[in-house]
């Protein structure tokens, strides 16, 4: 690995001297690492480094292609605008964690095995479970503490699915799984892995874990937990499983699943994480199609989803930082003293909505045109309606209630300057990538047969938008959010802990009382008096059959001692009569 700098590396080790940097120095150093970072990325060549052998298997720490590549350079790109944007923080902890998740992120990237991918995957779990417990106060610990618990159980499945396989297929080598495109045609290790992934990747039902965490992380923790975790899952997923059919119908519920579970939504974050589930739903659908056009496709929307997404939780944090709220009830009229967030934001609204001249548009498209392609049309309608539905709630519903809406006369200002500054990187980029689409698509796994600015497609974009403006305008007293709490899948597991304990602490408590009862009033008396018998017969019984023994032994032994007076003679005579002794047993035994 001479020739080859892992840029994990840089962000793990580079995490160790945070807490004793400060000030300008501190600052300088955040930005220093994502720079150093990118460019190593940039320099990178394709090929395998660090092959080595561990407990019998061969292990490559880094494995360099074009996916990787693309999905590296996003991470670390996005490492850099949300270290800018979280420059103002004087919590160290926070910054080596965030450090660290991103280091994590990128050695799942470049994992070339499932070892070296799951240590990193793990890593990703607990860095970005601290950003969730750092904002302190109850809500924050209880979902910290949840998301925590979910992806520690998803570790233990992704780690029996490693395990199985590579006892089932001897190699731990990370790449497309043999029968993920047959149906019925993967192991039992497979489809654990395959759970592990998704969890991750937060399909329905296993996505609660992300509209339950991520608006209860600090305002700048929400913004690196919405660039990573769920996307370093769709890398995984185009890696291993690509093609496979149960993804293209799950990609698609899930586009849809997050769409209808924010029209409920009254927490601004919270409406925001459905949109992650909606839009990681177009690309688990594209991986799942499974041609180059759709893991183009896949792969393209998710560089752009975590610029656009990142910016919308960016302005969504700006106003929880200055105004200390997050309902959209409770918000209003935030235009007059909050214009650059506003404008800002909006192009990150834009962007996720597929608007032409923004990053979605050339990105998102490309995923529905594939399903057309191949000849899909339920997918097809599905995905429009999704999109749809996400310029409804994300780019209508939001900003209105939040920006525009009943003025609540709240006291606030624009952010701090560094937080303005990452969200023009990020908007930037949007549009960079919505009106010159070529260097990204230069990027993909594979080449690029697709033009996204076709008279028909820009035509058919606008009316659908323009056609969703219409029926929010004129729907808009129905859309009025609610302080009420949405119900998830969520549901489940907190019912079910609580059912857990109310059996541990009734029932089985009342059985271990009881059982306890009878062993102190009736079995341990009982006990007692057996070991009481049994020491009494181990003194008078085997004891003293032990002590005669040895008394005898000792006699013996005394009498024998007696016989050797040292004459020659007596012992020649003493082996002559032993000898006849000898022999007339064996005459006796032989007649």
């Amino acid at each position: 690995m001479t020739d080859f700098i892992h840029p994990a590396l840089l962000f793990i080790l580079g995490a160790l001297p945070i807490p004793f940097l400060s000030g300008s120095v501190r600052k300088a150093y955040l930005l220093l690492i994502p720079t150093l970072a990118i460019l190593a990325v940039l320099a990178m060549e394709p090929g395998s480094y660090g092959e080595a052998r561990f407990i019998g298997q061969e292990i490559l720490i880094a494995k360099v292609d074009k996916l990787s590549i693309l999905f590296a350079s996003v991470f670390t790109i996005m490492a850099l605008i949300g270290m800018v944007y979280a420059l103002h923080l004087a919590d160290a902890g926070q910054h080596v964690a965030a450090f660290v998740y991103v280091g994590s992120a990128l050695g799942v990237v470049f994992a070339g095995d499932y070892l070296t991918l799951y240590l990193f995957w793990e890593g990703m779990a607990f860095a970005s479970a601290y950003l969730v417990f750092a904002q302190r106060g109850g809500p924050a610990i209880r979902a910290g503490f949840r998301y925590l618990m979910v992806h520690i159980t998803g570790g233990v499945i992704l780690l029996g699915g490693i395990i199985s396989h590579g006892l089932a297929t001897g190699s731990l080598l990370l790449g497309p799984i043999a029968g993920a495109l047959t149906n019925g045609g993967m192991g039992v290790g497979d489809y654990l892995i395959l759970a592990g992934f998704i969890l991750n990747a937060a399909v329905p039902p296993l996505n609660a874990w992300l509209t339950d965490a991520y608006p209860e992380a600090t305002v700048t923790g929400a913004v690196f937990m919405s660039a990573f975790t769920t996307k370093t899952a769709v890398y995984v997923l185009a890696r291993a499983f690509p093609g496979t059919e149960l993804l293209v119908w799950l990609g698609t519920i899930m586009a849809l699943y997050g769409v209808i579970y924010a029209v409920l939504e009254n927490d601004c974050r919270r409406l925001l994480a459905y949109h992650i589930v909606s839009q990681v739903g177009y690309m688990i659908a594209g991986i799942g199609i499974g041609t180059e056009m759709a893991v183009n496709g896949a792969a393209s929307h998710a560089f752009a989803h975590i610029l656009y997404k990142a910016l919308l939780f960016m302005g969504a944090g700006a106003v929880i930082y200055v105004t200390g709220r997050r309902r959209l009830t409770e918000l209003g009229g935030l235009y007059k003293t909050m214009p650059l967030t506003v404008a800002l934001y909006m192009v990150g609204a834009f962007a996720i909505s597929a608007f032409p001249f923004f990053s979605g548009f050339v990105t998102k498209s490309m995923v529905i045109a594939a399903a057309g392609a191949d000849h899909r049309a339920l997918v097809v309608l599905a995905l429009t309606m999704a999109s749809s539905g996400t310029f409804l709630h994300t780019g209508l519903k939001l900003p209105y209630y939040m920006f525009f809406g009943t003025d609540r006369k709240l006291e606030a200002r624009e952010p701090p300057r560094n937080m303005l500054i990452a969200m023009g990187m990020a908007a930037v980029l949007c549009i960079a990538i919505g009106v010159f689409p070529q260097p990204l698509y230069a990027l993909l796994p594979y080449p690029v047969d697709f033009e996204p600015y076709t008279g028909s497609h820009v035509t058919e974009s606008l009316g659908l938008l323009m056609f969703t403006a219409l029926g929010f305008v004129l729907f808009l007293w129905a859309l009025d959010p609610e302080n009420t709490i949405s119900l998830d899948t969520d549901w489940f597991y907190r019912k079910g802990a609580r059912a857990f304990m109310w059996l541990a602490e009734r029932p089985l408590a009342r059985y271990e009382q009881v059982v306890s009862n009878v062993s102190e009033t009736a079995a341990l008396p009982l006990l007692r008096g057996a070991a009481r018998a049994g020491l009494r017969l181990d003194l008078a019984g085997v004891d003293a059959v032990v002590n005669g023994i040895a008394h005898s032994i000792l006699y013996g032994g005394g009498r024998l001692r007696r016989l050797q007076t040292g004459v020659v003679t007596h012992y020649v005579l003493a082996m002559i009569v032993g000898l006849i002794a000898a022999t007339a047993v064996f005459v006796v035994a032989w007649r």
